[in-house]
Parts: C-alpha cells; sequence; structure tokens
C-alpha cells in the first residue's frame, strides 16, 4: 500500500514537508549589543530554525521567512550536517541559499570546540559582515538561554 501523496517525500524525517501549526510562537531572537568591543552593530542569536526534536516543534519554511523578515543578510551555523539531519532541517542551507541569506557553515560537532584555524577564520568573517553593517545571526541547535 503506498502513502498519501502528501506524505511521499525522499527525506521521510524533513521538517520543511510538513504543515505550518497555527499555534507556532514567533522566532525568538536575543539581540546582543557589541558596544563593548567598539561595535554599533548587534548580533543576532536565536535557535536552530524549523527544529524537530523531542518536545520542540518548528517550522522550517516559517521560521526562515521570519529571519528574512527581520532583514537578517548572514547567519552562521556550527551544526554539522549529521545534526541538521538529527533535527529534522536536512535542506535548511539550501533553503537559505533560496532566501538569499548567506550562509557560514563551519561544522563543530556537538560539545567540540573549533581549533585555532577555524575559530580565527569565524572571527574575520565575523568581523567582516558587522563591519558592513549586514544584518548577522548566529543559531545555536536547540534553545539559547542567553539574557541580554
Amino acid at each position: 500500500m503506498k502513502p498519501p501523496s502528501s506524505l511521499q517525500t525522499s527525506e521521510f524525517d524533513s521538517s520543511d514537508e510538513e504543515p505550518i501549526e497555527d499555534e507556532q510562537t514567533p522566532m525568538q531572537i536575543s539581540w546582543l549589543p557589541l558596544s563593548r568591543v567598539n561595535c554599533s552593530q548587534f548580533l543576532g542569536l536565536c535557535a536552530l530554525p524549523g527544529c524537530k526534536f523531542k518536545n520542540v516543534r518548528r517550522n522550517i519554511q516559517k521560521d526562515t521567512e521570519e529571519l528574512k523578515s527581520y532583514g537578517i543578510q548572514d547567519i552562521f551555523v556550527f551544526c554539522t550536517r549529521g545534526e541538521l539531519s538529527k533535527y529534522r532541517v536536512p535542506n535548511l542551507l539550501d533553503l537559505y541559499h533560496q532566501y538569499g541569506i548567506i550562509t557560514h557553515h563551519h561544522p563543530i560537532p556537538d560539545g567540540g570546540t573549533p581549533n585555532i584555524a577555524s575559530c580565527c577564520e569565524i572571527m574575520e568573517e565575523l568581523a567582516i559582515c558587522l563591519k558592513n553593517n549586514r544584518k548577522t545571526l548566529i543559531h545555536s541547535r536547540l534553545s539559547p538561554t542567553i539574557p541580554v
């Protein structure tokens, strides 16, 4: 027996194939002021868009549209491809590209740390974004608890 056409997908666990939940809360972005490091910009921090893990049920399409509506131009992604699949957003990087958002993908396994060369590369890219007044965001795997 074949599943209904609405359930047929090449990646069965991708959250971009699921309907938008009406009760979904808006993306929560914390804006970190960078004035302490002599920068007039703010850096956005948020949870992983579209994440579906345990009790978290986000919609990838709606979340990406929200990020675009905030004017986000650059996103730093530290999840590995395996983690993106685990959290059911395997196509997130492609979706960012479709929305014209520049993605800086630096995979760091959960609980890991980048080596010095990778850390310097990340910091250089971030500095360029901020110096060019680009609205920049970093997202974590799940929900950040960063007081601003």
